[in-house]
């Protein structure tokens, strides 16, 4: 009798993806069953609330089993593949399963030893194996809530969406393990059983109006989501708006642009103005800490945007922008929007801000209520910059006038605090030469 060499199934399941994140997408994967993967060979690409993703895999050997088709929403922690390792190269197999494992969970998120330890290590037994030994053979390669010799959770979710009792099944695998081709068959069988003659048809029934698309709430609409309601359920806030004359900030932009270097964007100009008045308005840059009853006034600025996509809306996050001038802020804007639009922010590229910009105006409309970006406390939304009537200097004249609309957490403060904030912006807004105080 030939020896058979030792093999062990890892199952890798779906990892912490960092930054709070407790579910992805499976958008679409890249291995298949049966195929050879290296270690640390990227094989499904995910969608989070934040940024799309590719997985690699920890182990190298051959993909035995996948859980979730494209589209399915799993929990972090859930099973993504099984892998045999050792099946490939018996002469090289590793004394312990850790050793086909390079630690790696997921690019630009570290490693560590806990992640192994938390690996179900499930042994398969080999082809040959004895006929007495298949009882208790079985017993190990089965999941923990049942004797049924069934290792994945897709056959059990077959069997149980077809009404099928996995424990009226032989498993035509090692030592009887139950296979996905065995409930198949058990369906197929079950269909061609030939049944009494169907009771006499009722009356057809009234026709039903038709019913409106469903589309689920998952991914990154989902998580926009969930986010707006919590801020509308948990934070109470109010808004308060003012038009301004921004005839001489854009005057100044296009001084500014003429001079030669990097272009200056109308949105980094706002936000050199809002870093300004945070400095003189601190409590706009802060968050509420129920728990403790705290409000807790943030030492720097990092200023969220928001930027629309062909996937939704994100808001990516400039980091330190009180520290960063005009062309600085500029740089950064364009950067960030380049990756939004190629779906390549990184989640720390998203998360993390203290106060968010949202220029509503590249919509072509006036005003908005913005919905603050929970945890923050405040956002300032800019309407579109049009020509309209104005009086300037006693007289009517034609000026750029636009809508500048602060939600704020009343929590944080009162009405007092949010005007003076908000008029400090639009007096900037319309008097730009008030920000050399603050250089």
């Amino acid at each position: 009798m030939p020896h058979a060499f030792d093999m062990a199934s890892l199952e890798f399941k779906l990892p912490d993806l960092g930054e709070g994140l407790t579910e992805a997408e499976i958008v679409r994967w890249l291995v298949e069953v049966g195929d050879v993967v290296a270690v640390d060979q990227p094989v499904v690409e995910v969608e989070t609330a934040k940024a799309m993703v590719e997985v690699p895999c920890p182990y190298g050997g051959v993909v035995t089993a996948r859980f979730g088709e494209e589209g399915t929403e799993l929990p972090v922690g859930s099973p993504l593949l099984t892998v045999a390792v050792g099946a490939a190269a018996p002469s090289r197999a590793p004394a312990s399963p850790e050793a086909e494992s390079s630690g790696n969970v997921l690019v630009g998120y570290g490693t560590g030893a806990a992640v192994a330890r938390r690996r179900r290590i499930r042994p398969v037994a080999a082809a040959g194996s004895a006929a007495a030994g298949s009882a208790a053979a079985a017993d190990t390669a089965v999941e923990t809530d049942g004797p049924v010799p069934v290792i994945s959770p897709l056959v059990r979710r077959l069997a149980r969406e077809n009404g099928l009792d996995l424990r009226t099944l032989k498993g035509s695998g090692p030592d009887g393990l139950i296979l996905r081709s065995d409930v198949e068959s058990a369906i197929r069988g079950a269909k061609e059983v030939p049944v009494q003659a169907p009771a006499p048809a009722a009356a057809p029934a009234p026709a039903v109006a038709a019913v409106g698309e469903r589309v689920p709430l998952r991914g990154m609409r989902g998580a926009v989501a969930d986010k707006l309601s919590r801020s509308r359920h948990e934070i109470p806030d109010a808004t308060c708006w003012v038009d301004a004359d921004a005839t001489e900030l854009m005057a100044a932009r296009t001084a500014m642009n003429q001079a030669g270097g990097p272009p200056v964007s109308v949105l980094a100009l706002l936000a050199r103005i809002c870093t300004a008045a945070l400095a003189r308005f601190p409590e706009l840059n802060s968050t509420v800490d129920m728990a403790s009853r705290e409000i807790v006034r943030l030492p720097g600025v990092n200023l969220g945007f928001a930027a629309q996509t062909e996937r939704g809306l994100v808001v990516p996050v400039v980091r330190d922008a009180h520290a960063r001038n005009v062309d600085e802020l500029s740089a950064e804007f364009a950067r960030l929007t380049e990756s939004a639009r190629a779906g390549s922010l990184t989640p720390a590229e998203l998360t993390g801000g203290t106060f968010t910009l949202n220029n509503y105006g590249v919509f072509g409309v006036d005003g908005s209520t913005p919905i603050i970006n929970h945890p923050e406390a405040a956002m300032l939304g800019v309407g579109r910059i049009v020509p309209k009537p104005w009086v300037h200097e006693g007289e009517l004249a034609v000026r750029k006038v636009v809508q500048l609309s602060l939600t704020f957490d009343h929590r944080v403060c009162d009405g007092g605090t949010a005007g003076g904030f908000l008029r400090y912006v639009a007096d900037c807004v319309e008097h730009p030469t008030l920000l050399l105080r603050t250089l």
